[in-house]
């Protein structure tokens, strides 16, 4: 069988591992950096100079599926396989891709890598390193992803709606296994190290309820069972409506019914914290992190779940919306 053809598409919003990813890539593969940055920056990207193996294409901050799409549409091989740019292939990565896309059947439209997390084996893993932790199991990510070119052009590409990297590569999946394609697991293995976020990053990973809104639209209410991907929705529902409800109890007077709400608040977010606690290190900075996180999570879920839900009723979630 005669070698694939292959490009690598590496969207990047200039972080400064991207240097290692680009190295990782053979030469023999042309290479389509494209600068997701909001505004095109003076500075360059820490890659090497534009030659006829590696381009370099401004996308204008519009998001990874808008800057995935403008990166395969550049490209002229069969395969595109996508990389993150805070990720770094595996030992003989080029030569086991090669391997994974050889013998796939036509019906085969992508193929997966294994992903690695590298974690601490001297503790248990803290929340954000669970939360990366969860790659390895994840279908369809495209931290290391190839994908026929004729199959995303069958399909239209991603669909731009989806602002971040959340939800857009479980719906292009769902769409191309919809139209008859098959996604499969290569042998080749990518390291998606731990980043560290900040204190609020499972605060701020809630905005990805109103991406949840758009996959309910376009793929019915039983997207979740299809893509692996339960949810706590309806428990932060619950939370958020006791916390509510013994507000405006206290407010207008009734303060017996406001401390019964305020009880079944205060249980059900204390159950959630130590769920999130109780598997973790349990240091004190990791407690203090959970338990104040764990206060705003629902509310913030349940807002962002609605103000997806108000902008799906606006503009439609119907076909596609690409540029």
């Amino acid at each position: 069988m005669s070698e694939p053809e292959i490009t690598v598409v590496i969207p990047t919003v200039g972080r400064g591992t991207l240097r290692a990813v680009a190295e990782a890539v053979p030469e023999r593969f042309p290479l389509i950096v494209v600068d997701d940055r909001p505004w095109r920056r003076v500075d360059r990207l820490p890659v090497g100079e534009p030659s006829a193996t590696l381009v370099i294409l401004p996308s204008g901050g519009r998001g990874p599926a808008a800057a995935r799409n403008h990166g395969w549409r550049a490209a002229s091989t069969e395969w595109v396989v996508f990389l993150d740019d805070d990720v770094l292939p595996g030992p003989g990565w080029a030569e086991k891709l090669g391997d994974d896309l050889r013998d796939l059947p036509p019906e085969a439209a992508g193929s997966q890598a294994r992903i690695v997390v590298p974690l601490d084996g001297g503790r248990p893993p803290t929340d954000a390193e669970r939360n990366t932790l969860g790659l390895t199991t994840a279908r369809w990510i495209t931290a290391d992803m190839a994908f026929r070119r004729s199959a995303l052009a069958a399909v239209g590409g991603f669909d731009e709606r989806f602002p971040r990297a959340y939800r857009e590569d479980a719906d292009l999946a769902l769409r191309l296994t919809s139209a008859g394609h098959r996604l499969v697991t290569g042998r080749r293995t990518t390291v998606h190290p731990v980043r560290d976020e900040g204190f609020w990053a499972s605060l701020r990973r809630q905005r990805g309820n109103a991406d949840d809104a758009l996959m309910r639209r376009i793929h019915g209410p039983g997207w979740r069972a299809r893509v692996g991907a339960p949810g706590r929705l309806s428990q932060h529902l619950v939370t958020t409506a006791l916390g509510l409800t013994a507000a405006g109890l206290a407010w207008r007077g009734h303060p017996a019914a406001a401390r019964l709400a305020f009880a079944g608040w205060a249980g059900l977010t204390a159950r959630f914290a130590w769920s999130r606690i109780a598997p973790g290190p349990r240091t004190p900075s990791e407690v203090l992190r959970m338990a104040a996180t764990s206060v705003l999570i629902p509310p913030a879920a349940c807002l962002h779940r609605l103000g997806g839900e108000l902008r799906v009723r606006v503009r439609g979630g119907g076909a596609c919306i690409r540029t």
